[in-house]
């Protein structure tokens, strides 16, 4: 099955054919590389060279197939909006000229091409994705449910993905390196503790710790007497687990059930106060859908 992009559509949606180009107010030139900059809000930081180095030795070869797609933002001046891998491979090929669609677009459209040209071809790490995310909350006063809608992602996921922002630089190199993965990260957010947390981080690098084994070290920190209640633990019934299951996946964090003789409790998890209220919009948006 055929890969679809970030926001549900190819890039065929935002790269016109000929004859849409004439029913638009998109042109395509042929544009001096010169005159051309990288997108202000490109996500990616990253490029690799190996991949570079093929796609120079393609264009140097047959051309550049398909055209980059820009905005002008001044005369003979043009910003990227999808595109920045061939653009870098001409340069690198010693091209002079592109072929490149130019079209009008605003900040947040440029940042949703750049993220939907990049996810289409190459995926961005998961900190270059939260990254973007967090642009366009902060830069741009997006919601998690727009950004959702736009990338053709669930909310819970678009959260998730940006809370990883929240860890300290040091564990944010550790998944950047690929030595803990964006798991670990987030197991490691279900502690308040920012000390615990490096401690544990090391932990994973040092023992190859699992994403379980991490949310049980972080669910014994956070509450000692658990200790003793996972020796004594029985066998729970499996809809009970199947429950519990589901209703982590939905608020998108930890959640425990236990039951006793005349009444149960339920117990979720939340990192801090931003988390709890995107918990409670969870809830609450649930249950609207449910009317």
């Amino acid at each position: 099955m055929a890969r679809q992009s970030g926001l549900g559509r190819g890039l065929g949606a935002l790269i016109p054919t000929t004859e849409r180009l004439q029913e638009s107010d998109s042109q395509l030139r042929e544009l001096p590389i010169g005159q051309i900059e990288p997108n202000t809000y490109q996500p990616r930081a990253f490029f690799d060279e190996e991949s570079l180095a093929g796609l120079a030795a393609s264009i140097e070869a047959v051309g550049v197939l398909q055209p980059i797609l820009v905005r002008e933002v001044a005369p003979q001046k043009f910003e990227l909006v999808a595109g920045e891998r061939r653009w870098r491979a001409a340069q690198r090929a010693g091209l002079e000229t592109i072929p490149a669609i130019v079209r009008p677009a605003e900040g947040v459209v440029s940042l949703e091409q750049a993220l939907v040209e990049n996810l289409h071809r190459e995926d961005l790490s998961v900190l270059e994705e939260a990254a973007g995310y967090q642009q366009l909350v902060d830069e741009f006063g997006q919601s998690h449910d727009e950004i959702a809608r736009r990338m053709g992602k669930s909310r819970s996921a678009i959260a998730n993905t940006i809370r990883l922002l929240q860890l300290s630089d040091s564990i944010q190199r550790l998944i950047a390196d690929g030595r803990i993965s964006a798991g670990h990260g987030r197991a490691l957010l279900g502690s308040a503790d920012l000390a615990f947390r490096e401690t544990l981080a090391k932990a994973v690098v040092a023992q190859n710790l699992t994403v379980r084994e991490v949310e049980e070290r972080v669910r014994r920190h956070e509450d000692p007497s658990s200790e003793v209640t996972t020796r004594t633990r029985t066998v729970r019934p499996a809809a009970l687990l199947e429950l519990e299951e589901q209703l982590s996946s939905l608020l998108d964090t930890r959640v425990q059930i236990s039951t006793g003789a005349k009444r149960g409790r339920l117990t979720v998890e939340f990192a801090n106060l931003e988390d709890l209220e995107r918990i409670y919009r969870v809830i609450i948006e649930g249950r609207e859908d449910l009317d």
